[in-house]
């Protein structure tokens, strides 16, 4: 029986999809990073409901507070985390008021994020990486379960490269693409509802995410992954190859899962790139490493319907028609015992099972229809 907090969130992520078209892989990462504790970054142009869809689902998570900037070459390290304190001053004593700032936030929506300012860049870091601020009394722990990022355009400036890998999750997002889902979007209203998740509920969530078992064969699914990518001069460093396994983690969890499956590789499509123009040989690679067994499968029964269909002939007399259909179920029975254990080969590896199963029955249809024709033959002979 699933969970409430699960059952919540399912109910967070269809009212986020029916508000924000065309941004479900979005919605997606942003429950993730919030169960994994990651950070998010959306690049895309201005007016792609970047800050709308941050905020949305802070307003879902109850008790949350929440902390949204638009940085500019001139921002003030005051307006992130706190103006100096009067009072601490007049006891010499040099103390921020965090109250309303970042370092009080649980969710947090920063726009421009990589115009940041060199005075501002060292504590964020700090914030981001280790989730401690020093407001003058000596570093202590932030709220912070996660932090979306917005920019038009990757950083150039290698200061910020940094602040560029603290973003785990890496979206780019455009303008909508399909006219039927812009006309929804025209038509569409405010949320008629908001299902809402505790804070204490998002941390019984974080919990069972923690729990999540990552099989062996998906770690060697990684390492698999790793050495295609680094085949096409696509590196990404090894603290991010660790760190997607809590992401991973977090997908088996709010999906209902005690365990990582090939489905939930799909989001480091996400995560493995720098440059977008790297993305594409990410998804391949990712297709190369998950569709390993559908493609075994594939070329099986390929095979399959050669044979069965060579076996119906047509043949000269009834002796030829009966050996070939011998001959033909014999393969056929040879071929299906190798999907078998290409099928339990993919379930030990935690493989989505749906595809090569709907072919393997396929191949048994195939033999049960030879088995059908060669006993309608042997029913014709005796009469």
């Amino acid at each position: 029986m699933e969970s409430k907090p699960k059952r919540v969130l399912d109910l967070i992520r269809s009212e986020l999809s029916a508000s924000f078209f065309e941004r479900d892989d979005v919605i997606e990462g942003l429950l993730c990073a919030l169960v994994a504790g990651q950070h998010v970054l959306l690049l895309g142009p201005p007016g792609t409901a970047k800050s709308e869809l941050a905020h949305e689902l802070c307003q879902r998570i109850e008790g949350a507070d929440y902390f949204q900037w638009l940085l500019t070459r001139f921002t003030t390290t005051e307006e992130l985390f706190g103006p100096i304190s009067l009072k601490g001053l007049e006891q010499d004593r040099y103390l921020r008021v965090t109250a309303g700032k970042l370092p009080r936030a649980h969710i947090a929506f920063l726009d421009e994020v990589f115009k940041a300012s060199s005075s501002i860049l060292n504590t964020l870091l700090t914030i981001l990486n280790e989730r401690r601020f020093d407001g003058g009394d000596g570093p202590s722990k932030v709220p912070l379960l996660s932090l979306v990022g917005a920019a038009n355009e990757l950083p150039e400036d290698e200061e910020l490269s940094a602040l560029y890998d603290r973003f785990l999750l890496r979206y780019q997002v455009e303008y909508l693409a399909e006219d039927f889902r812009f006309l929804q979007m025209l038509r569409a209203g405010p949320p008629a509802v908001r299902s809402t998740l505790r804070l204490d509920e998002l941390t019984e969530l974080r919990a069972n995410a923690a729990a999540v078992e990552v099989p062996g064969e998906i770690l060697q699914d990684l390492a698999t992954l790793r050495r295609i990518l680094f085949d096409k001069d696509v590196v990404a460093s090894d603290r991010r190859y660790r760190l997607s396994l809590e992401l991973l983690r977090a997908r088996a969890a709010i999906h209902g899962r005690a365990k990582v499956t090939s489905d939930d590789l799909a989001l480091l499509s996400h995560v493995l790139w720098t440059e977008p123009d790297d993305k594409g040989a990410v998804e391949e690679a990712l297709r190369l490493v998950s569709r390993g067994h559908e493609d075994e499968v594939e070329k099986l029964l390929f095979q399959a319907r050669e044979v069965a269909e060579s076996a119906q002939g047509p043949h000269e007399d009834e002796e030829i028609a009966d050996r070939a259909s011998v001959e033909a179920l014999s393969k056929l029975h040879d071929l299906a015992r190798k999907v078998d254990s290409i099928v339990d080969e993919a379930r030990g590896r935690g493989r989505a099972l749906e595809k090569v199963s709907a072919m393997r029955e396929e191949l048994r249809r195939l033999v049960r229809q030879l088995l059908a024709e060669d006993g309608s033959r042997e029913a014709e002979s005796r009469h």
